[in-house]
C-alpha cells in the first residue's frame, strides 16, 4: 500500500498564448513565460506534484490536452489561439 502523504498545497502559474512558440503538436509555453500568484517570474514548474489542471481562457481542459515538465507546457495547436487568452497552469503538490 503506498504511502499518502498528508499535506496538500497549489502552485498557480498565470501567462498568455502569445508567450509560446512553436506551430501544431510542438506548441508551447516556457516556465519563465509564466507569473506565480504573487507575481513573480516562475523559474520552473513544480518537479514532483500530485496533478496538474490546465485552463484556457478560464475553462478547465481535459487532460489530455497538453503534458508538462518542469520547464515547458505543451499544449498541441495552441499556437490557434488568440493570443491574448489567458493560460493558467495549477499545480496540486504534497
Amino acid at each position: 500500500m503506498p504511502i499518502i502523504k498528508p499535506f496538500m498545497a497549489a502552485r498557480r502559474f498565470n501567462s498568455t498564448i502569445g508567450a509560446g512558440t512553436g506551430t501544431g503538436a510542438t506548441f508551447a509555453i516556457a516556465a519563465t513565460a509564466f507569473t506565480d500568484d504573487n507575481g513573480t517570474a516562475a523559474t520552473a514548474f513544480p518537479g514532483s506534484f500530485a496533478f496538474y489542471s490546465l485552463y484556457i481562457n478560464a475553462m478547465i481542459q481535459s487532460g489530455d490536452t497538453s503534458t508538462v515538465t518542469t520547464t515547458t507546457i505543451t499544449i498541441p495547436d495552441g499556437n490557434t489561439l488568440d493570443p491574448a487568452t489567458p493560460v493558467t497552469v495549477e499545480f496540486v503538490v504534497n
